[in-house]
């Protein structure tokens, strides 16, 4: 594919580029994402996201993203930004639309809007230790699109899937936690 073509907000000459430039040169796929994360009180806590590793160089954005997560007053919180399984489901909705559409784009679909809805199950128990057998995470996850696009549903329920987000979300990801003592 050859063209300038922007489809759906993507520049598909450039993102043609990129998977061209990954085939003959793989190493510039590995990316590492950095946050760092400090707690404030009771749930509170502050999220600031700056750069990143891609494309075989230190990234430095123009701008850093803070972001606040708390837990409501029913979960003895202030309230003062989403809790952090809502902004899971947040990188789960965001992520899966970006496939869908980034994917859509590079077979030629136009894609005129898309909306989602995401809803998580969570039982307590595991959280708070009382039961053994009960996840402290989600047990179950439903994610619904609302799309108007120039494909069938299942087209655009496969594209969604190449989402980085729905892969961790759907397989088991390694997680090392190390803990320094002032």
């Amino acid at each position: 594919m050859h063209t300038t073509e922007t489809i759906n907000g993507v520049n598909v000459a450039k993102l043609v580029e990129t998977i061209q430039a990954i085939r003959q040169q793989p190493e510039i796929a590995d990316f590492k994402f950095r946050v760092t994360n400090s707690w404030v009180d009771g749930g509170l806590n502050q999220t600031k996201i700056s750069g990143f590793f891609g494309a075989c160089e230190e990234v430095e954005r123009e701008r850093s993203f803070d972001l606040d997560a708390d837990e409501p007053p029913v979960l003895l919180g202030r309230d003062n930004g989403p809790n952090p399984v809502e902004y899971a489901l947040t990188a789960l909705a965001s992520c899966m639309t970006t496939a869908m559409v980034y994917h859509a784009a590079a077979q030629g679909i136009r894609v005129e809007s898309v909306e989602s809805r995401l809803e998580g199950d969570l039982d307590l128990h595991g959280f708070l230790g009382l039961k053994d057998d009960v996840r402290k995470g989600y047990k179950d996850v439903r994610v619904s699109f609302k799309v108007k696009a120039d494909a069938t549903p299942e087209q655009l329920a496969e594209l969604a899937k190449f989402s980085p987000v729905f892969d961790i979300f759907s397989n088991p990801v390694p997680v090392s936690v190390d803990v320094e003592m002032e």
